[in-house]
């Protein structure tokens, strides 16, 4: 396989997996199935409810990396020095966001209590409580990609630049598939988990003892990303390349 391929494919795995490690998203599904199991809500109907959510997450996620790509591509219209332009962007913001993330994803004090102004997560979370049905949960779980859109922008944009240097529509549309997916495994995770029969608190009481690694990991994850980028797109030597 062409090496070209390999590092574009990198960089969208990686991507991805810098957005499933952001936690907003996993916020508000176990917020929605832990009130929907307070209600003693069947366990069919609560399943059913996350799956409308991460489907939800899933068709904003699309559409996004899909119009990101497409843009990109009219912007870049197939010239080095554009490009080059845009990857610098991008490291800009992959960077700036890295350190954002170390300094104030989470909020102070006891709790998983992220970064969001206070309207807005009292907003979700009182959408989260009066969520009944699928086309509900739907909208709750695309309205949480749209709020955490300032974080996942960055991943998502360095993911675009990736894509469109694939050579040829079919592999474009496999980059912006495996994105997609490998964004939402953080919150396919807690659906098996919850399926299985594992207790919401359990799952919360392992994020707030965890939530310092895991934006030690994301912040860091953005900074490793911006400086391959810097690397294999700006200077032009592929970290491969020395083997």
């Amino acid at each position: 396989m062409d090496l070209a391929l390999i590092s574009s494919f990198a960089i969208i795995v990686f991507s991805g997996l810098i957005h499933a490690s952001f936690q907003l998203s996993v916020s508000v599904l176990t917020l929605l199935s832990g009130h929907s199991l307070g209600r003693k809500t069947a366990h069919r109907k609560v399943m059913r409810l996350m799956n409308s959510f991460i489907t939800g997450v899933l068709v904003l996620t699309l559409l996004l990396i899909s119009a990101f790509a497409y843009y990109m591509t009219v912007f870049i219209r197939h010239s080095a020095t554009t490009e080059q332009l845009v990857a610098a962007i991008v490291c800009g913001l992959l960077a700036g966001l890295g350190l954002a993330t170390w300094a104030f994803y989470y909020r102070k004090g006891e709790g998983t209590a992220l970064w969001l102004p206070r309207n807005m997560a009292r907003y979700l979370s009182s959408r989260t409580k009066a969520t009944k049905n699928s086309a509900e949960a739907f909208g709750l779980g695309a309205a949480s990609v749209v709020a955490e859109l300032v974080f996942v922008l960055a991943p998502m944009l360095a993911a675009a630049l990736a894509i469109v240097t694939l050579p040829g529509v079919w592999w474009q549309i496999g980059g912006i598939i495996t994105y997609t997916v490998i964004s939402l495994t953080s919150l396919l995770a807690v659906f098996v988990l919850v399926g299985g029969g594992h207790r919401i608190s359990r799952l919360q009481a392992w994020r707030e003892k965890n939530k310092r690694f895991l934006q030690f990991v994301g912040g860091g994850s953005l900074l490793i990303l911006a400086a391959y980028i810097f690397v294999d797109r700006l200077i032009g030597i592929s970290l491969y390349g020395a083997f």
